[in-house]
């Protein structure tokens, strides 16, 4: 957290937001539906790779502003299952854009600590695209600050199936029987070894999860802005965190405090949901 406020300008609402926070109850993992960059485009009658190519900004300033606030964990759904049904030309722009980001952007994670995994059917990708995410997941293994998990080729329910499949066949080998609770389940899953996510935040004002960590999310506070993608900042970052700390997480029990039954708190954290008829979402949708 210090070094957020060290980086953050005087005077600036950056820094106003921040010292509202309390830094003992950050979140420990953030996941985001980064959506709304073809809509972004068509905004300002650009091409939809303009508004994937702006998205990059967003992505930078997002890590940045995780790893600077000594936030655990932050997972990007940057690419679906669905994703392929894409016209092939947007698709490939998504996998130059990956390469040149992570080209351009290693030496920076690597500077910060930071420790890139991916989550996903990531087999099935072009294979320049799984080597350089091969060689920066080396490269950044060793690192100890924030974990950054990337969805690529990522579905809930394939991964669900996956970890389903991968129980099946592990009892085969084994020769037991099929025997799983939710802790031994967990394992199997892509993401074994990292929290639930403590907030999900999703741009663009679309109300819904998208098929992502359905299994994870089960408890996770979700906020939802209007901006769409290419315009998220630090400061929408830290308006999540404040909207989150100012919720009661009671995980199924009751709380210590008198509460009125169905005082749950809002779905929506920035602004009411957009009215705008949604479009093929943009790096996850």
């Amino acid at each position: 957290m210090k070094h957020f406020l060290a980086w953050a300008k005087s005077g600036s609402r950056e820094l106003e937001l921040a010292n509202r926070i309390d830094p003992k109850r950050l979140p420990r993992h953030i996941a985001v539906i980064m959506d709304g960059n073809g809509r972004w485009a068509k905004k300002r009658f650009l091409p939809r790779a303009a508004g994937h190519r702006a998205g990059v900004k967003s992505v930078r300033s997002t890590i940045e502003a995780c790893s600077r606030l000594g936030i655990d964990a932050l997972t990007l759904y940057a690419f679906s299952v669905e994703n392929w049904k894409r016209p092939k030309d947007e698709v490939n722009t998504l996998w130059s854009l990956l390469l040149s980001y992570l080209r351009q952007e290693l030496d920076s994670l690597t500077e910060n600590g930071v420790r890139l995994q991916v989550i996903g059917r990531t087999a099935e990708l072009p294979a320049e695209v799984q080597a350089e995410l091969a060689s920066a997941i080396a490269r950044t293994a060793g690192n100890t600050g924030l974990t950054l998990t990337v969805a690529l080729n990522y579905g809930g329910r394939s991964e669900i199936v996956d970890a389903v499949n991968q129980v099946i066949a592990d009892a085969r080998t084994k020769g037991d029987a099929v025997r799983v609770d939710e802790s031994s389940f967990e394992k199997y899953l892509y993401t074994a070894g990292l929290p639930d996510p403590d907030l999900l935040i999703r741009t663009s004002g679309e109300v819904r999860v998208s098929n992502f960590l359905l299994w994870q999310i089960a408890y996770t506070e979700i906020w939802v802005t209007d901006k769409f993608w290419p315009d998220f900042r630090e400061a929408d970052l830290l308006e999540a965190i404040l909207d989150f700390q100012g919720r009661e997480r009671r995980f199924g029990g009751l709380s210590d405090e008198p509460s009125t039954e169905g005082d749950e708190p809002a779905l929506v954290g920035a602004s009411a949901s957009s009215s705008e008829p949604p479009a093929a979402g943009d790096f996850s949708e």
